[in-house]
């Protein structure tokens, strides 16, 4: 072969064997405990390759999806699932309202429309540094309802946007001048990510899932019904949380008169709205209007996305190749599936019910309230030993929601706190969400930093949510 000749391209190793053989170790390690008395069989074994699966999640020796794919490759082929039992989750309208999602957000991101809200709120709210904090929060909060991955909006639409906006201020951690304001806006955009991830059923993946779980248990969650739940303490929490950063963690500089400028540079070289922004903005306020009053109008929220997504392709502002490049969506498909179908044959088998049984007997016959309770802070607290608000939901949402049940929660007020601290426990960390890497990696914010505002930061927003947010959700009627 000479110098001329072409060399395949190297390729990286795609399995870590050592994460994975610890995968199959406790996967084994379950599977082989006797099954405990009340138990089907099949649920215990079904159990080993969940645990399994998560774990694998977390370690990631393969892909997420490819992980997922692994897992109910062995269910079937061990026998604890049929090939229609084990492809039932494909099929799930939920699956299928993400995946729309994700192509809503890949038009979003193409169109230009989300960077131009993004300038917008910068260059109306810009002239100080904690109003770029809440110029950033604000854009989060405008795009979380159609953008289902706070990765694709924190690390898609927020982060370069910001990284050239403190450049341009002069604050980079690459120059060591990042307490001037990039430290700041970094932290306030990772936490503004928390709290939009909460507001809305479509603002992260594993929302969905987990509604879905509730579903599985007799508990019905709406779009609209989670918004107006989530209004009043995910809008204390926007406006409080920025400005509690601000005092303890302040940027040197706080007059940025320089941001508005930079901001209507950028929608200057943007030029005017494109006919494909048009037709999203139009699809947006449909997929908005919708979502809210589709479910007294007997119109399914997956339908709506669908038709989104349709009239998208209809119109040309999305292409059928955009589709198939979407390939976080496609993944999204094969685990979210397979961790529905999952966690659904584990409640169909008993194994839920078994559980939920015997944990309440141990809480008690008192009354509800100081076991929901602590059944709040445990599962938000353990997010510490998570990486991924996925995989803390697939692990602990259906069989922490069975408990709170039996001690005599109400149901859609157990359901709806579950599902919003399955994200506000994200906040904990620099690894709790997949956009916590991606703004930590920027060295705007070092970790000892991170951890502690992190901190502090959790117990404001229990607070927020557990103490106006009850007061609210007492006004809805939810207990």
């Amino acid at each position: 072969m000479d110098e001329n000749t072409p060399h395949p391209p190297a390729r990286a190793p795609r399995v870590d064997a050592a994460r994975l053989g610890v995968v199959a170790a406790v996967g084994a390690a379950v599977w082989l405990v006797p099954t405990p008395v009340g138990v089907e069989p099949r649920a215990w074994q079904l159990l080993a390759v969940f645990v399994a699966t998560i774990v694998g999640i977390i370690l990631r020796p393969l892909p997420m999806g490819a992980m997922a794919f692994v897992g109910v490759a062995f269910a079937v082929m061990s026998g604890t699932l049929t090939i229609a039992e084990a492809t039932a989750g494909f099929g799930n309208t939920v699956v299928w309202l993400v995946v729309a999602a994700f192509f809503i957000a890949t038009a979003f991101v193409r169109t230009g429309l989300g960077a131009r809200i993004a300038y917008h709120f910068l260059r109306a709210l810009g002239k100080r540094s904690l109003g770029l904090g809440y110029g950033i929060v604000a854009t989060d909060l405008f795009l979380s309802p159609f953008i289902p991955s706070n990765t694709a909006r924190g690390g898609g639409v927020i982060y370069p946007i910001l990284k050239s906006l403190c450049v341009s201020l002069g604050s980079d951690a690459a120059d060591g001048t990042q307490r001037r304001v990039a430290g700041f806006l970094t932290f306030t955009a990772y936490q503004g990510v928390v709290v939009t991830s909460a507001m809305f059923l479509t603002a992260m993946a594993a929302n969905p899932l987990a509604a879905e779980l509730a579903a599985q248990q007799g508990v019905t969650i709406t779009w609209a019904g989670w918004a107006v739940a989530a209004f009043v303490p995910g809008m204390l929490s926007l406006l409080l949380v920025p400005l509690l950063i601000y005092r303890l963690y302040p940027p040197e500089v706080t007059h940025t008169p320089e941001a508005p400028e930079f901001a209507r540079q950028r929608l200057r070289e943007m030029g005017p709205m494109s006919r494909d922004e048009r037709v999203l903005v139009a699809v947006f306020l449909f997929l908005l209007g919708f979502w809210i009053v589709g479910g007294e109008l007997g119109i399914n929220a997956t339908a709506t996305a669908m038709a989104g997504v349709a009239a998208m392709l209809a119109t040309g502002a999305l292409a059928w190749q955009d589709i198939l490049d979407e390939r976080k969506g496609w993944d999204t498909l094969i685990w979210f599936a397979v961790l529905v179908m999952m966690a659904s044959q584990l409640g169909t088998l008993g194994l839920v019910g078994w559980f939920s049984d015997r944990v309440s007997g141990v809480l008690g016959e008192g009354h509800w309230l100081p076991a929901f309770l602590a059944l709040c802070l445990i599962y938000f607290y353990v997010h510490y030993f998570f990486a991924s608000n996925t995989a803390h939901v697939s692990a602990m949402y259906a069989p922490f929601l069975a408990v709170a049940l039996a001690v005599g929660t109400p149901p859609v007020l157990a359901a709806l706190v579950l599902a919003f601290f399955s994200n506000l426990f994200a906040s904990l960390t620099h690894y709790g969400t997949a956009a916590a890497p991606i703004l930590f990696g920027s060295g705007n914010v070092d970790i000892g930093t991170w951890w502690r505002l992190g901190a502090l930061i959790s117990v404001v927003n229990i607070t927020i949510w557990v103490g106006a947010g009850s007061l609210w959700w007492r006004l809805l009627g939810l207990w």
